[in-house]
């Protein structure tokens, strides 16, 4: 479904952010990005959309180069690529239904969607999706009344109203509490696999990874330095990933804390 090849991001100032990045998903797969802050996780994920334009390379989505589409044409292909960001990217003002139906904005147009017409089968969806997240009854809510979870939720129902076949998301639980992070990252998945997507995580905490993914790869200074199933990070693996570090004393401490938020959540 998605390939990249030989990948690089060079901003203004700075090293190369990204340094060649070769990187298969396929069909379904579920993909959790890890490495330290500033490894080039947040760069890789929006470049692969072009929030982010690659200084080189290719980014091959259903076998098309998104790096050589035009304007037109990618606005076309970013109709497949729903993004989930991590400042929730909600308008304030707006009510929880009419952010969740912006995800429609490509089949639409501007005018209608304007004009608060949608096809009554969107309206529909919207509100199932809406049931599905647990925010039954908050259609009309506006957006600046919600805690930072149900935000989450709203930005997950506007990615899948856009009916992708490739999910980004981007630090999904970095403002969450441990018990919400899980319960958004648990939703994620389900709704994910229900739909048989593929989903590239970009996310900070390690235990999440190795429980929610198929899949982890590793991201240092640019470069993949670590890719392989999830269930098989040691303390060899995190060095390689972050540095050097008493990995052997902090991952029981990750243990134990997962074994907490389990109890708390049951």
């Amino acid at each position: 479904m998605l390939e990249i090849r030989q990948l690089k991001k060079k901003y203004n100032a700075g090293p190369l952010a990204l340094q060649g990045v070769d990187l298969k998903v396929k069909k379904g797969e579920i993909i959790a990005l890890i490495g330290p802050s500033g490894a080039g996780k947040s760069t890789l994920i929006r470049c692969i959309n072009r929030l982010v334009e690659p200084t080189s390379g290719e980014i091959l989505f259903h076998g098309v180069d998104i790096c050589k589409l035009g304007t037109k044409d990618l606005r076309a292909t970013r109709k497949k690529v729903g993004m989930i960001f991590q400042e929730y990217a909600l308008v304030e003002r707006l009510s929880v239904m009419e952010n969740i139906l912006s995800g429609r904005l490509g089949y639409v147009g501007f005018w209608k969607s304007a004009r608060r017409k949608f096809p009554a089968k969107d309206i529909q969806e919207a509100l199932e999706l809406l049931d599905k997240v647990g925010l039954s009854g908050y259609a009309n809510t506006r957006a600046d009344q919600l805690s930072g979870g149900q935000r989450q939720r709203v930005g997950i129902c506007r990615a899948l109203l856009q009916s992708p076949d490739l999910l980004l998301i981007d630090e999904p639980t970095a403002s969450l509490d441990p018990k919400t992070g899980r319960q958004i990252m648990r939703l994620i998945v389900e709704l994910v696999q229900e739909r048989g997507l593929a989903a590239i995580i970009n996310i900070h905490e390690v235990n999440f990874a190795e429980m929610f993914s198929e899949r982890v790869v590793g991201l240092r200074d640019g470069l993949i330095v670590y890719d392989k199933p999830a269930g098989n990070l040691d303390s060899s693996s995190l060095t390689t990933i972050y540095g050097e570090e008493d990995w052997e004393a902090t991952m029981p401490k990750l243990d134990s804390e997962d074994e907490s938020c389990e109890e708390v959540s049951s």
